[in-house]
């Protein structure tokens, strides 16, 4: 009896995990369909760094990245009622999700790329924050959302590059 009492708890929890997933993607998917990336012929005139990884990478690192944000968030979301300061960690994760959301329609859509390194240099500080918050909350959570601040970092000296050059 007690064991068909949880089962919708666990199938709603996983459905939920996938809406986070979901959700991050639905992040990166808008800005990708909303701006011009890679191809633009303004981008193609910038002087960019030799580190410059080729365009086909950013793809598939950002719909892995996005993976493990979403499911950070839910495992976090998950244990907002147990565990304190997990509702402020997430609220930390939706404003490093909003200025992660706002960077490329800044960057590839009204060509600033100052106000973009701007937005990145924060967005890292905010992503760090969020590591933080998440470390009592659930540790793996604070693991799957490492990756993600090593490429803002690297997206970060990316950025700043391209300012330097240009």
């Amino acid at each position: 009896m007690e064991a068909a009492a949880t089962k919708p708890r666990t199938t709603s929890r996983w459905w939920l995990a996938l809406v986070f997933i979901l959700g991050c993607q639905l992040v990166g998917a808008l800005g990708a369909a909303t701006t011009d990336t890679g191809t633009s012929p303004w981008y193609a005139t910038l002087n960019k760094p030799a580190f410059q990884p080729p365009g086909w990478l950013f793809g598939p690192v950002w719909i892995t990245l996005y993976t493990m944000m979403g499911i950070a968030a839910w495992r976090v979301w998950e244990r907002r009622e147990r565990v304190a300061g997990a509702s402020a960690a997430l609220r930390l994760f939706f404003a490093q999700l909003f200025l992660n959301a706002i960077w490329t329609p800044v960057f590839f859509g009204a060509h600033r790329i100052g106000l973009a390194l701007a937005i990145l240099l924060a967005l890292a500080v905010t992503l760090a924050f969020t590591l933080r918050a998440f470390r009592p909350v659930d540790r793996v959570a604070l693991w799957l959302l490492v990756p993600y601040l090593l490429w803002v970092l690297f997206a970060t000296v990316l950025n700043a590059a391209i300012v330097w050059l240009n």
